[in-house]
């Protein structure tokens, strides 16, 4: 929906320098609105600034926020190719003859880190962000003389952090015209309920939080951790505190869920410790391809029901009545969204981990567009579609572009509501957006921006290495049985992408330059026929 409106530029504020943050500095900048990022840790990146450190006195992450806000374990590798992860003008090429870059299709954590800091400095954000800053506070603002025509505008405080994340100084307090949230969600674990306890990890963390809240020491102290986990005396934690497998050495390690990290972590293990008992809700639907394979290799590997309950000799009973006596339990179940810092009166709320009202996952429609959530959806090609969503939020604070009204942005958020569940999708799946119809990524894309659709060759290879992976995923990265027309495609990809990268850190280091847009960054072009339904990544 577009609008007829001379552009508005306006003072907004972006809460998190990872790649849903600068994609939302860079597309505000486009619009001319004035950009203040503020990020709690010392360098852009995200997730992908890795951090050694973890929240050592509470592993299992059960307090919130959680202090240390890195989740990254030092192995990881992309599971996505890199042609498929870039932004629409500045894809994600290798450089080979850079120092300490990884130009593998499927390269290592520290490779997406330089390349969103080869991002930051070609479109020159830099100036933008403000790291160690950490925000506490994100409030509607009094309305005051500064107030234009009634909008809705946000008292943000904040506070500078020292490396250790420890707060240093007296709070800040700024008022700005527009928020953008954008700090991710795989920082607060998500942690399982696990039967046969007195107290479940779900209830335990809702305590905790609430005491958090209310800011109340002396309650905290008294609640006392005395059942449920606790009963379990030996080691726990959720793979948010995990970075190595060093620390694993010879030990019996169950690990309870099997996605994603879960799957990568069981392999590093198991190199290390005596043995791996994976824990999984159905041991049926659990048993793919892949994970069949990795038992096959491993023959201290083995594949357990869920969890019925912990004892305090240090023996895990799983819900077929099978047992195990384990060191140490490690929970990969996944995130919570967690915004401590926002406070809307209850406007916007998270219910089984469903943030909402949210119109396509973005505009809260009582407070928008003065509010906004980029990086809320799962599933997605990343940056492609952050840059789409950053794109629109820009777009209608500048009022080139116009939300509907507010009833008929709550009309739609409760028939998204309703699809899902009609479709059996629990409330905590609203988010994992290609659940429901994969047509929905690109869909949304083609609504509200002009970026240029997935090339259909990048469909073909990312389908092609999903498949891959589900066959087998200790080798899939490392395959290279892709058709001619993935070569062909990447061979042309190579030329023009490569030459534009290159012109835009080159443009950037050279005098008054660090601004891409205006030189060697203009959108590639298609370089193939698009394809017009892609699906979902598992990023």
């Amino acid at each position: 929906m577009g609008s007829d409106r001379a552009p508005q530029h306006k003072k907004v504020c972006v809460v998190g320098a990872g790649m849903s943050g600068l994609a939302a500095a860079r597309e505000l900048r486009r619009e001319g609105h004035t950009v203040t990022v503020m990020e709690q840790r010392g360098d852009v990146g995200g997730q992908w600034l890795y951090d050694p450190r973890t929240d050592a006195d509470d592993p299992i992450g059960a307090a919130a926020p959680v202090k240390v806000h890195g989740s990254m374990y030092a192995s990881v590798r992309l599971i996505s190719p890199r042609e498929c992860m870039g932004f629409s003008d500045f894809q994600f090429v290798p450089r080979p003859g850079a120092a300490g870059r990884d130009a593998r299709r499927f390269p290592a954590r520290h490779e997406v880190y330089c390349y969103l800091r080869d991002f930051c400095a070609a479109f020159g954000l830099d100036d933008a962000v403000r790291l160690n800053t950490r925000v506490l506070r994100i409030a509607m603002a009094p309305q005051c003389e500064e107030a234009r025509g009634g909008e809705v505008r946000w008292m943000v405080r904040s506070v500078h952090v020292e490396p250790d994340g420890s707060e240093d100084g007296v709070a800040v307090e700024e008022v700005f015209d527009a928020v953008v949230v954008a700090n991710g969600h795989y920082s607060q674990p998500r942690l399982p309920k696990i039967q046969g306890t007195q107290t479940n990890i779900i209830q335990l963390l809702t305590i905790i939080y609430n005491l958090a809240l209310i800011r109340t020491n002396q309650l905290a102290c008294s609640i006392g951790l005395e059942s449920g986990m606790e009963e379990w005396s030996r080691r726990q934690l959720h793979s948010h505190s995990y970075r190595v497998p060093d620390p694993y050495r010879d030990e019996v390690v169950v690990i309870v869920g099997c996605g994603d990290s879960g799957l990568d972590i069981a392999v590093e293990l198991s190199g290390v410790a005596k043995e791996v008992h994976l824990s999984v809700k159905s041991v049926e639907a659990a048993t793919t391809p892949a994970v069949s394979k990795m038992l096959a290799n491993h023959a201290g590997m083995r594949l357990h029901p869920q969890v019925d309950r912990l004892c305090e000799d240090g023996q895990v009973v799983f819900a077929d009545g099978s047992s195990v006596v384990a060191d140490t339990v490690i929970y990969c179940t996944g995130y919570l969204y967690s915004f401590p810092f926002l406070d809307t009166g209850g406007v916007v709320t998270v219910d089984d981990n469903r943030v909402g009202p949210l119109l396509e996952h973005t505009f809260p429609p009582a407070l928008a567009p003065s509010l906004s959530f980029v990086g809320i959806p799962m599933r997605v090609f990343v940056p492609w579609f952050l840059e789409a969503q950053a794109r629109w939020v820009a777009q209608v604070l500048s009022g080139t572009a116009a939300l509907p009204p507010e009833q008929e942005m709550m009309r739609a958020v409760q028939e998204d509501y309703r699809a899902r569940e009609t479709a059996g999708f629990p409330a905590r799946y609203s988010h994992d957006i290609g659940l429901l119809k994969t047509s929905e990524i690109s869909g949304f894309v083609k609504r509200y921006t002009d970026l240029p659709d997935m090339e259909d060759w990048k469909m073909e290879l990312f389908l092609k290495a999903f498949g891959n992976m589900n066959h087998d995923r200790e080798t899939f990265q490392d395959r290279d049985d892709y058709s001619d027309n993935v070569r062909e495609g990447v061979q042309r990809w190579l030329s023009v992408a490569g030459a534009q990268y290159q012109d835009a850190i080159a443009a950037a280091a050279a005098p008054g330059g660090g601004d891409a847009d205006a030189d060697a960054a203009q959108v590639v072009p298609p370089l193939h026929k698009p394809m017009p339904v892609p699906l979902k990544s598992e990023l």
